[in-house]
């Protein structure tokens, strides 16, 4: 027993399961002993001949123990098994892969087996979230092992109904002598026999009323029609929350005249800098006191020790995660926009409509439900805040399982392209959909002075576009450098890519999109700059940026191409851009510290 609390006591406290049952789970751990059917029984539900509804749970647990259960007896702590551990990307896999797996999913969620396997495996996946749960590892070292575990428990465990008065609780348990994962159930309330045992889905605590009335909207059903879905700007707590505070430069203090120097002295963490900054200008050296230049890979936050040192640049400013995490950028970019009233639109018109599933999700409901009204297309990409890669990152179309996403972590909701300008690929013979990446370069926010390389870079998917099968990832997303095994990886050259272009869609010159591009990008830089920190970029002399734009085309209804800013990345992998244009590194070092303005190569925003 000690080492068991010594291995396990941790997670006990953190998941609210009384000392008093402790002994209890550690005896039936040994067997394991699943014993819950002494004392509860599965009932399947008669609904007299009347079809089951939405809302209507196929079968419930109830107490058969003539004694009912009381909350305080040690005894009454159960291991519930699971049938079916999941990571969501392969959970339509495995479902239409294996027969026993989709049998037996579609018994428990009472569904009619004697229909095509594949449809059947598209109703279960799209009835799951009423039913299933998850757990992560938040110790986990590697991100990956971070993104949370689904499961679904056993047709016992599966059939505690969601209330919220409940009487029981239930908690997923690691048992880590076996690495194996139970769930636990427990009483809290005095059961009498024959009632109906029943879960709380949503335990936190939540003061925002419609926000709790929405996170249980996969089981009880209500109307947010009538809530105002137009986004709002927080106040700048909210840009600060979850953030290291950062210190502003002393402007004062950087009131000086530069004298240019012959050979400035460059601290980089980034090997790339290392291998292609060749220009004699600049000279590389490993201790960062004697740098003139600090080009770091890792987060800077204090910028007014920095102005003890005012000839040193650095490759960041004050508050630039406003354009970097996903959240924030939705914030500011909406700075361009006016009370946008209408949902077959998004505003501004290149920035796909977005909700932040921990601040707005009534309004994001609302939104939903009355773009549903409409009849709107309503498929929408779920984004961790601060996550890169596609990582923990959904596409749907169904509400319950937007629903649940936010337990795994902050997310935002965007609205999915659904009309992607497409690019034809003759070795995936069909047309694919593709991103563009541009270099922004800031070196000033007051004036703004904001600069874009013009060779773009682009990403390719790998299978011809087609709204449906989401979790083909080669189909509807397009970077493929980290997955394992991917084949057929595109790259091209920006002026071959104009010249595809040109053949491709003859009627739509490339300079014509491009120019939308970069006032697009403009008026980004203009949101991000025009409040005060935190909820705008800094001043500040000694810094200048580089950031990777993530761009689509979406076709309007009016047959026009549309950009659409998905991203903004810090420190982003630049080694494509280095071996395609190897002085890349040379250009963008003479323009923010030389002030070289190669017209050839940038364009001046």
């Amino acid at each position: 027993m000690d080492k068991f609390l010594e291995l396990h006591k941790s997670q006990l406290e953190l998941s609210g399961v009384p000392q008093y049952f402790w002994d209890t789970l550690y005896e039936k751990l040994q067997g394991p002993i699943f014993d819950a059917g002494n004392v509860v029984t599965l009932i399947e539900i008669d609904y007299n001949g009347d079809e089951r509804g939405d809302y209507d749970p196929p079968c419930n647990l109830q107490v058969k123990s003539e004694n009912g259960i009381k909350a305080l007896d040690p005894k009454h702590i159960y291991l519930v098994d699971h049938a079916w551990t999941f990571r969501i990307e392969n959970a339509r896999r495995q479902l239409r892969c294996i027969d026993s797996l989709r049998e037996r999913m579609a018994n428990m969620l009472g569904l009619n087996c004697d229909i095509e396997s594949d449809e059947l495996a598209e109703k279960i996946f799209n009835e799951l979230w009423k039913y299933c749960d998850c757990y992560w590892t938040a110790s986990a070292e590697n991100v990956e092992d971070r993104i949370a575990v689904w499961y679904m428990m056993d047709e016992v465990g599966s059939a505690i109904e969601h209330c919220e008065e409940p009487n029981f609780r239930v908690v997923p348990f690691i048992y880590i002598p076996e690495q194996i994962t139970y769930s636990l159930i427990f009483p809290i309330k005095d059961l009498d026999c024959g009632d109906v045992i029943t879960r709380n889905f949503v335990e936190r605590l939540i003061e925002d009323s419609d926000e709790r009335i929405a996170l249980t909207l996969p089981w009880i059903p209500h109307s947010f029609l009538d809530i105002d879905y137009v986004n709002e700007e927080p106040s700048p707590d909210y840009f600060l929350s979850g953030h290291i505070q950062e210190s502003l430069p002393i402007l004062s203090k950087l009131q000086v005249t530069r004298e240019k120097k012959e050979k400035y002295k460059v601290f980089a963490e980034y090997d790339l800098v290392h291998q292609y900054l060749t220009e004699k200008s600049f000279e590389i050296v490993e201790n960062e006191s004697e740098a003139d230049i600090l080009w770091y890979t890792t987060h800077f936050k204090n910028f007014e020790e920095l102005c003890e040192t005012p000839d040193k640049f650095i490759n960041q400013f004050p508050f630039e995660y406003v354009l970097t995490i996903k959240d924030l950028l939705s914030i500011v970019c909406r700075r361009k926009s006016g009370k946008n009233c209408d949902v077959s639109v998004s505003s501004p018109s290149w920035l796909p409509t977005t909700y932040n599933l921990k601040t707005e999700l009534p309004k994001f409901v609302s939104y939903y439900q009355n773009r549903e009204k409409k009849e709107l297309d309503n498929h929408w990409i779920i984004k961790p805040f601060n996550l890169a890669r596609g990582l923990d990152t959904h596409v749907t179309n169904n509400l319950n399982y937007i629903l649940r996403l936010p337990i795994t972590g902050p997310k935002i909701a965007q609205k999915y392209i659904d009309k992607p300008v497409l690019f034809y690929r003759e070795d995936c013979s069909g047309k694919v959909k593709f991103d563009i990446r541009y270099v922004l370069l800031l070196k000033n926010v007051k004036p703004i002075q904001a600069y874009v390389y013009k060779n773009f870079f682009l990403r390719f998917a790998n299978q011809p576009f087609e709204m449906n099968n989401f979790d083909e990832y080669t189909k509807h997303f397009t970077v493929m450098n980290y997955i394992d095994g991917a084949k057929d990886l595109k790259h091209m050259l920006c002026d071959d890519f104009k010249s595809q272009w040109e053949k491709q869609y003859p009627e739509i010159s490339w300079d014509s999109i491009e120019e939308k591009i970069l006032k697009m990008l403009k008026e980004v830089v203009e949101c991000a700059t025009m409040e005060s920190p935190p909820c705008g970029i800094s001043e500040s002399p000694q810094s200048r940026a580089l950031y990777a734009t993530d761009i689509m085309l979406e076709w309007t209804d009016d047959k026009e191409m549309q950009p659409k800013l998905l991203e903004i990345n810090w420190t982003p992998d630049c080694k494509r851009a280095c071996e395609y244009y190897p002085d890349f590194f040379n250009d963008i070092f003479k323009l923010l510290f030389l002030d070289v303005d190669n017209q050839d190569v940038f364009y001046n925003l």
